[in-house]
């Protein structure tokens, strides 16, 4: 069974050259100016999320680093046990 994708309708304002250049893109590879802005919109997040993953990650290195403590509890080489 497929389901149906709830979809909304925005107004996004552009400068016209960019409008022009996005018809001709739109042209040029036959597809609606609601794919590109879907495209666009999908890898303008997934690079932000990115970059918040990366902010992240150093934030915690910089803690490693200035935490003796977590330094001190990751080197810890107790006893392991084998399933």
């Amino acid at each position: 069974m497929v389901s149906a994708q709830k979809v909304e309708k925005i107004t996004v304002t552009i400068p016209s050259e960019l409008k022009e250049r996005l018809v001709a893109l739109k042209d040029e590879l036959h597809l609606s100016v609601s794919a590109i802005y879907k495209e666009a919109v999908m890898l303008y997040i997934a690079k932000k999320e990115a970059e918040l993953w990366g902010k992240g990650a150093l934030i915690a290195c910089a803690e490693y680093e200035n935490n003796p403590d977590l330094k001190e509890w990751s080197e810890f080489a107790g006893d392991s046990h084998e399933l």
